[in-house]
């Protein structure tokens, strides 16, 4: 394979991972001050968080603009949430928003990548478009592969990725529609899907096969030890979660029962842990209610925050919200 040929197939996988994989690392740890105030220290730096959500070699929308800049738009888009204009924003209008705001990218997102994949243009995508698009190459030239990882990837991807398509494919004739693809590019969207976001969840961090997630699974799919360093504090705080909170019939693992619990459990509504998290954090005097003075107080923290889609929407024009 010629090196343009693979840095282009291997940059085609890593995006369609990008799109499609349900959880990441810290997805999975819930971040609500009520539920539990030891959150990890480096989720205390906003720029940080700012990073990993859009890259730092790319997310450039925040730094494009002036602290002034920033806050003139962050003020516009705080007058868009009160949606009463009472000059209050409170957690049901901020969790609205930041609803809005998830629907909107994930939309947004299917409509980026869609040209990619309806190669015959009839506004569907069917199995064998995907299927080719994304593992076309290696398809046709398997001796090209001959790393015996690579391989496993290519052999375990494809497989999965067929079957979350067939359960996005509600009518099951393998020719997705706008909703359907949507439905498999962003399972944990969608109700039907649940079960896969568990199942993939699962084989992410099940490491030895198992069918269970144990403590140390568990552990190693949020912090990577390094040998004979400490664990933070906020690992040991962890560990005591996974014993008192995720394995709940006390057998020392997760089942697909547990683990649904734990990702997606039905009394937890993750745009309202945010707008609570945010209103926590930057309730200057402690109201429960955040006014734009308060807002802008922390502008910081809003523009790498979910209300703001992580500081894309300082850069969008005011009409576009």
């Amino acid at each position: 394979m010629d090196p343009c040929s693979f840095l282009y197939l291997l940059l085609l996988l890593c995006t369609k991972q990008i799109l499609a994989k349900p959880t990441f690392r810290k997805e999975r740890i819930r971040l609500d001050p009520e539920l539990n105030n030891q959150i990890p220290e480096d989720n205390q730096s906003f720029q940080l968080d700012h990073e990993a959500f859009l890259g730092k070699d790319e997310s450039k929308t925040f730094d494009q603009l002036t602290p002034e800049e920033s806050k003139e738009r962050l003020g516009k888009i705080a007058d868009r949430i009160d949606s009463d204009n009472n000059g209050f924003i409170e957690t049901e209008e901020l969790t609205s928003w930041i609803k809005r705001v998830q629907k909107r990218y994930v939309y947004e997102n299917v409509a980026r990548v869609w040209k990619d994949y309806d190669v015959n243009k009839d506004n569907h995508i069917s199995w064998e478009e995907y299927k080719q698009a994304t593992y076309g190459y290696y398809l046709a030239n398997p001796e090209e592969f001959q790393d015996a990882a690579e391989q496993f990837n290519f052999k375990k991807m494809m497989p999965r990725d067929e079957r979350r398509f067939k359960r996005a494919d509600l009518n099951g004739d393998l020719d997705a529609n706008r909703e359907e693809f949507t439905a498999f590019l962003h399972p944990e969207e969608f109700e039907h899907m649940k079960d896969i976001v568990i199942l993939e969840t699962l084989e992410d961090i099940d490491k030895d096969g198992d069918g269970f997630v144990d403590e140390d699974e568990y552990i190693a799919d949020m912090f990577i030890h390094e040998e004979g360093g400490p664990e933070p504090d906020w690992v040991a705080t962890e560990r005591e979660q996974f014993a008192d909170f995720r394995d709940l019939n006390k057998d020392g693992k997760m089942d697909k029962d547990e683990i649904r619990h734990w990702i997606l459990p039905q009394d937890y509504d993750h745009a309202q842990a945010e707008a609570r998290h945010l209103i926590y954090e930057s309730d200057i005097n402690k109201d429960k209610l955040l006014t734009k003075d308060e807002i802008l107080e922390n502008w910081n923290m809003f523009v790498g925050s979910q209300a703001t889609n992580y500081g894309e929407d300082l850069t969008r024009n005011h009409d576009e919200l």
